[in-house]
């Protein structure tokens, strides 16, 4: 696959010029350094009127944005990152933006990172924010990459521990353990900003270097789950050109398939945290619209 959209390629021109290629594998502390450069190129005032706290919940740093009159289910927002890179900061904007878009309150988590907190440090961390907020009304899960992925764990594990369930899902070009022989894979095997031996990488970094894990645990690869019954709605959102791209597909057909609302909005030219250039591509910024369209309606089905 290639990019040829000029907005598109002045963005990963951009980008890469803060974050090289090979940040992706290099150590921790290296990588993030590189990451949070990045993030700072492109990152926006947030807009006027809402209220942005810092708090810890039951040990978790969260960040909480509650627009003016907020009120009624919130959102819960899990940043991307590999499991390795990200922070309350790195999607700041992003998660500002979403919560003036909608009207609802959102509550970023900053879950532990990997390697020095492994596979399931970050669900856990996730699982506890997600329990103390949900306790006081209803609430939605979303994220992106990474996040996306920890979105759609959350579901499965609310599930397996009948605790509360998300009332809907929105995952943002996530990686949910797919086949790796899909077509994704090989096409957009060297995409800009993600490689498919970057995924591989990212993965034996969460886990220490345990690959049986992505092959038989559902929670950290969703599409390995026995069954998708009694898991809430979702939107899926894929770029076009990324390795990930047919995850999600799948994830949707099997949620279809089990009697679940679903749907694939499949984003042609873009590449993978495509959210960073909202601002700078109209068709990023399309894709944006499109996912707060989307949880506005979902907020409005709650009440």
């Amino acid at each position: 696959m290639r990019v040829t959209d000029p907005e598109m390629l002045r963005f990963i021109a951009e980008t890469e010029a803060a974050y090289p290629a090979e940040a992706n594998s290099a150590s921790a502390q290296e990588n993030r350094r590189h990451y949070d450069a990045m993030c700072a190129v492109f990152r926006s005032p947030r807009p006027e009127g809402i209220i942005v706290t810092d708090e810890t919940l039951a040990g978790v740093p969260i960040r909480r944005y509650r627009p003016r009159g907020a009120a009624g289910p919130f959102l819960l927002y899990l940043h991307g990152g590999g499991y390795v890179v990200g922070s309350l900061d790195s999607h700041d904007d992003v998660c500002a933006e979403i919560a003036q878009a909608t009207g609802a309150e959102l509550v970023a988590v900053d879950y532990r990172l990997a390697p020095e907190h492994l596979y399931p440090a970050q669900l856990d961390d996730v699982e506890t924010v997600w329990r103390a907020e949900s306790a006081r009304r209803p609430g939605l899960v979303l994220g992106d990459s990474a996040g996306g992925a920890l979105s759609a764990a959350l579901c499965l594990r609310m599930r397996r521990k009948g605790g509360p369930m998300p009332l809907a899902q929105c995952l943002i070009y996530p990686g949910l353990g797919g086949d790796m022989s899909a077509p994704s894979y090989a096409e957009n095997a060297e995409a800009p900003l993600l490689r498919t031996a970057d995924i591989a990488h990212y993965a034996g970094v969460l886990t220490g270097g345990d690959t049986s894990l992505r092959e038989t645990d559902p929670e950290l690869s969703p599409l390995r789950a026995a069954g998708f019954e009694d898991l809430p709605p979702a939107l899926v959102v894929t770029a076009d050109v990324d390795p990930l791209r047919d995850d999600g597909p799948a994830y949707v057909d099997r949620l279809a398939a089990a009697g679940i609302e679903a749907s694939w909005r499949n984003e042609p030219q873009l590449v993978h945290g495509y959210l960073r250039a909202r601002h700078r591509s109209t068709r990023a910024g399309q894709s944006f619209e499109a996912i707060c369209s989307w949880l506005r309606g979902r907020l409005r089905l709650i009440g």
